[in-house]
């Protein structure tokens, strides 16, 4: 349930309404710009041979607005944010039959959780884990040496989306001195630029909300960016927004049926699109393959 959302880091599907408005709040829970304002690259249209996410539920052609092959989307904001709907990303891949190679900075990747997202939209749990190709790093060193075999590893098992979870994260070890931790986010910054360009792969990058003070080189020396998407945990509410158009999203917790003050028009009125997957079949507990 949507309750679960607003307090850990695990979001069930069901009975979640999508309210999406272009129109600016005159009181924004976001937080400001990031240090470099990125300078979003151009976007010819473009035509993908895979669908990156399926076209429903209503969440993921708005998520899918903001990629764009060989340019990086960053999605920033607390883990407790993030995380879910980059969950819920995994998940909606497997059901467009996408391949995700993912570079885990974190340390917070759970099989069981995805795969009973996966389960509820239709997918097999062990399917939808056998669509996720992950490496993980546990020091800034082992970081450094897997953005550098990324590139070899894609062009072996070409994935459709290449996702980079808190890659800085590693990096806040006060043992690295400033001087070389600069150095080594630089190199990580200047290899995702080239792995970008190389494989014409959508590359998502997720930062925490200090993440863009410990990676200022991403938005100097890395790859374009596609656009940037802030994440907002509000009373009850989960806020997203897009740079590139301003684009607003907020997922509320209202049971089927339910509408809020945007019914009413004026000040309030909104696009509202129901989240209509459908219920998980099962409460079983998956089982990882």
């Amino acid at each position: 349930m949507v309750d679960a959302l607003l307090t850990e880091p695990a979001l069930a599907p069901e009975d979640l309404l999508i309210e999406e408005t272009f129109r600016p709040e005159p009181r924004s829970p976001f937080p400001s710009s990031p240090p470099a304002r990125p300078k979003l690259a151009p976007h010819p249209r473009r035509t993908r041979v895979v669908p990156l996410l399926p076209s429903e539920p209503a969440l993921f052609p708005w998520l899918a607005r903001r990629f764009a092959p060989g340019e990086a989307t960053v999605w920033t904001g607390p883990s407790v944010a993030v995380e879910p709907v980059l969950e819920l990303l995994y998940a909606g891949s497997a059901l467009a039959r996408g391949r995700i190679s993912l570079l885990e900075g974190a340390n917070r990747f759970h099989p069981y959780r995805i795969g009973e997202l996966g389960r509820a939209f239709g997918v097999d749990a062990t399917e939808t884990l056998r669509r996720i190709r992950l490496a993980r790093a546990f020091t800034a060193y082992q970081m450094v040496a897997l953005v550098e075999g990324w590139a070899r590893e894609v062009r072996r098992h070409r994935p459709t989306l290449l996702v980079g979870h808190s890659l800085p994260t590693l990096f806040a070890d006060v043992e690295i001195p400033d001087e070389e931790r600069s150095a080594l986010l630089g190199h990580v910054a200047r290899t995702l630029a080239v792995l970008a360009r190389e494989v014409r792969v959508p590359l998502l990058l997720t930062l925490d909300p200090d993440g863009f003070g410990r990676f200022r080189a991403l938005a100097d020396e890395g790859p374009p960016w596609s656009d940037l998407v802030t994440f907002a945990r509000g009373p009850g509410t989960l806020r997203l927004r897009a740079l590139r158009d301003d684009a607003r999203v907020a997922l509320v917790p209202r049971p089927a049926g339910q509408t809020g003050m945007e019914a009413f028009g004026g000040e309030f009125a909104e696009e509202v699109i129901a989240w209509d997957v459908p219920p998980r079949p099962t409460a079983r507990r998956s089982r990882n393959g």
